[in-house]
């Protein structure tokens, strides 16, 4: 009964988009129980969604999103018991490029030290030429090139060219940095770092930190990245936002300002705590979603508790996203 709730709920939402209230949303959300770093991207009419499990990659494909707890899970790739990208799976994206499907995923070594891992975590790459992602045999292209270890990669494009971005470690911080890519494998010329953690809420629980970016165009050109603030075992983990102005150089530290505040953070009121690590989809006219993960109640850290929610984006006048504040069932 409350599946078949949440579905009819979930589907009212999707239809009734940019005007989907905030009752429609706490009904609607969370989408999975349990769904840490989660990601949908659509083809067609098909959504395919991928979250963190840790020990593997996995999909779910669906023409409903109101339906997607009902979508079988059809793991797609296992790592080797050892090597550069034997353990910690986490932040799995799932891309369209050029006819072929690509994941690129974090992962850490099999000899790394406990309590040092981060020093051995990289981005790596699969790739897939079968229509359906969950079908055929994914290629391993191995790890990106990165001047740093790292996590959470996502790559778009701007200007007929295509970047990559990730969440390097560079001393004490997590920061973020943008370099060109040659081809979705290969990586091309110097990095820049477009943001450190220099804001007070981007240092809660602990760590200064920057991860999970994500490529948002702008209805007026701009580029917009949102990225998760904070370690994420804080309640004060949040969505910040990156903004460089139609033509810039995405190269160009200086082309990106970033927002003083978080764009989504906690709402107690409304059963949402440390949300982060998003992603954007779009829908059949056109419209831009949000999908996060975040947690029912206080002080749950950073668990397989945390669960995927959606919501739509609004624009302000100036063309930015305007996200309302989340919203969902305990």
């Amino acid at each position: 009964m409350q599946s078949t709730l949440r579905a009819l709920v979930v589907a009212a939402l999707l239809q009734a988009s940019a005007g989907a209230s905030a009752l429609d949303v706490a009904q609607a959300n969370p989408l999975l129980d349990s769904g840490p770093d989660p990601w949908i991207v659509r083809d067609g009419q098909m959504f395919y969604y991928m979250g963190t499990y840790g020990d593997r990659l996995a999909i779910r494909a669906t023409t409903d999103l109101a339906r997607l707890n009902e979508a079988p899970e059809v793991t797609v790739w296992q790592p080797p018991v050892k090597g550069a990208n034997a353990k910690s799976i986490w932040a799995p994206e799932l891309h369209r490029i050029d006819g072929k499907w690509y994941i690129y995923y974090t992962a850490a070594a099999s000899d790394a030290p406990e309590g040092k891992e981060d020093a051995h975590r990289g981005v790596f790459v699969l790739e897939n030429s079968s229509t359906d992602p969950t079908q055929g045999t994914w290629k391993d292209r191995g790890r990106l090139a990165t001047a740093q270890p790292g996590i959470d990669g996502t790559t778009f494009t701007t200007g007929g060219k295509r970047y990559f971005v990730y969440s390097p470690y560079v001393g004490p911080d997590s920061v973020l940095a943008i370099v060109a890519m040659k081809n979705p494998w290969t990586l091309s010329g110097k990095e820049t770092i477009i943001a450190r953690p220099d804001q007070a809420w981007e240092r809660q629980g602990g760590r200064q930190i920057l991860e999970g970016p994500e490529f948002l165009q702008g209805p007026n050109g701009d580029l917009f990245l949102t990225y998760s603030g904070s370690a994420c075992w804080s309640d004060g983990y949040a969505l910040g936002l990156l903004q460089a102005r139609p033509g810039a150089n995405p190269l160009d530290a200086k082309a990106w300002t970033k927002a003083v505040r978080p764009i989504l953070e906690k709402n107690p009121a409304g059963n949402v705590y440390a949300p982060g690590h998003n992603g954007f989809f779009q829908m059949d006219d056109g419209t831009a979603w949000i999908v996060y993960h975040a947690n029912p109640g206080p002080e749950m850290g950073c668990t397989g508790k945390r669960s995927p929610r959606i919501q739509p984006v609004h624009w302000d006048e100036q063309g930015r996203p305007v996200l309302d504040p989340p919203v969902g069932r305990r």
